[in-house]
């Protein structure tokens, strides 16, 4: 299992609005990985590796098979027809289409089933998918970055760059492996981001500018939308959104954190300080009025990059 989930993680940014998903077959170590949109399943793709060697073999995957008809035949019914005697499943699917249903029909046709194998790190790693199917709204990640004094621009707004290469790096990763990047109307005419992937292998994002952007803006083509951040995210999940990244400004960044809809953290800090009260903040807007009332998280991950450090933070 913990293979399946290495192999998923190597599709991370092809395959949505699908799930990466990996599957092994055993004897064999016979591999597959949720191919892009209309394509092979994990599953099936390693049935068509092992061939004859699945009769009578386990088969792992991340996430709970299929049983419906979708641009691809049911996963179940090709496990059923290869002859696998036992299927080890990660997560059962919470999609509507699935519930369940997958695990039902295989063990229905005398296939031995097992669910719950690594669990918590799959649930990690499907994390927006899984809220996505159960919630209908996308997966957001904020991303900050600051000085170690917690500022993200000088008094004139110049930033860049505050971060090294290495962090940029990263930040375009999230790029390649969200669905939408958004950012407020006045942070596309003041830096006129053009918000594509660089550095790293991925697909450009749908580029989300609330409010108005300018109509030479290299954000463009983009979508507009107002409202506040709820409304946002639910036009955004159905639109099939399952990841969404918020880039732009404390404005934004402040209204999505004080509307409770941020579910994970990720700032870059550079061993830097502007030394003074006159920067610009992490956030725009009113604050914790007492210490009883300040947001507090949790750390999910510290890693250094290069000459800056990278910290993730989750909802408590």
């Amino acid at each position: 299992m913990r293979r399946a989930i290495e192999l998923a993680a190597s599709v991370r940014t092809t395959t949505s609005p699908n799930p990466w998903v990996g599957s092994v077959v055993v004897p064999g170590g016979y591999e597959g990985a949720t191919s892009p949109p209309g394509g092979a399943h994990a599953e099936a793709h390693a049935l068509q590796v092992a061939g004859d060697a699945a009769r009578g073999a386990t088969l792992y995957a991340t996430l709970e098979p299929c049983g419906h008809t979708g641009r691809t035949k049911p996963c179940v019914d090709q496990i059923i027809d290869a002859g696998v005697r036992r299927v080890v499943v990660g997560v059962e699917d919470p999609d509507e289409r699935v519930r369940g249903s997958g695990i039902r029909a295989l063990r229905a046709a005398g296939v031995r089933v097992d669910v719950g194998i690594c669990a918590e790190e799959i649930r990690d790693q499907l994390a927006p998918y899984l809220k996505h199917r159960t919630t209908g709204r996308p997966w957001v990640i904020l991303k900050l970055a600051a000085t170690l004094d917690g500022r993200t621009a000088a008094p004139d707004g110049s930033s860049r760059w505050i971060t090294g290469e290495a962090a940029r790096a990263d930040a375009h990763r999230l790029r390649a492996e969200s669905d939408a990047v958004i950012v407020g109307a006045g942070t596309v005419r003041s830096d006129d981001p053009a918000l594509t992937v660089r550095d790293v292998p991925g697909k450009d994002p749908l580029r989300v500018v609330l409010g108005k952007a300018p109509g030479d803006a290299r954000v463009r083509p983009a979508l507009e939308l107002t409202g506040d951040p709820g409304d946002v995210l639910d036009d955004l999940g159905r639109r099939g959104v399952l990841q969404a990244l918020v880039e732009g400004g404390a404005t934004v960044a402040g209204e999505f954190h004080r509307a409770g809809v941020v579910d994970r953290y990720v700032l870059y800090l550079a061993p830097a300080f502007l030394g003074g009260d006159d920067g610009r903040p992490l956030f725009v807007g009113a604050g914790a009025p007492t210490i009883d009332d300040v947001w507090r998280g949790r750390i999910v991950s510290v890693e250094r990059l290069g000459e800056d450090v990278k910290v993730e933070c989750s909802p408590a």
